[in-house]
């Protein structure tokens, strides 16, 4: 069974920084690809951060220099660290998996969590 729960999300200003974490289940984090979402109001669910099974990222590039995907295989938990955020990073972020690659942004992902809030105020 795949299960995702995120958390870690809240309200800050512009320039400061979230960690997001996703705790998965053994059959969720057992997938090759683990990626991190996100959807702002009135728009479409669009790709933030995707890791494969051996650690390799990619970042969207609106999110690179910024954001860190990184995961800790021990406790099956995915995080996205989040710096000098701005007002256009906000939205809910939702953790998904993929049970092949190519881990890109454009293809599809499941088993989304209940996601996490994030606001960002200028």
């Amino acid at each position: 069974q795949e299960v995702l729960a995120e958390s870690g999300g809240g309200s800050v200003q512009a320039g400061g920084s979230l960690r997001l974490s996703c705790a998965a289940s053994q059959g969720a984090f057992s997938n090759y690809c683990l990626a991190w979402f996100r959807q702002a109001p009135n728009k479409a669910r669009e790709g933030v951060a995707t890791i494969d099974i051996l650690g390799g990222p990619r970042y969207a590039d609106s999110v690179k220099g910024r954001f860190t995907i990184t995961k800790v295989n021990a406790n099956n938990t995915l995080f996205l660290e989040m710096d000098n955020l701005k007002p256009e990073d906000t939205g809910v972020y939702y953790c998904g998996v993929r049970s092949v690659g190519p881990c890109r942004l454009d293809v599809s992902y499941r088993s989304w969590g209940q996601g996490t809030q994030v606001t960002v105020s200028s």
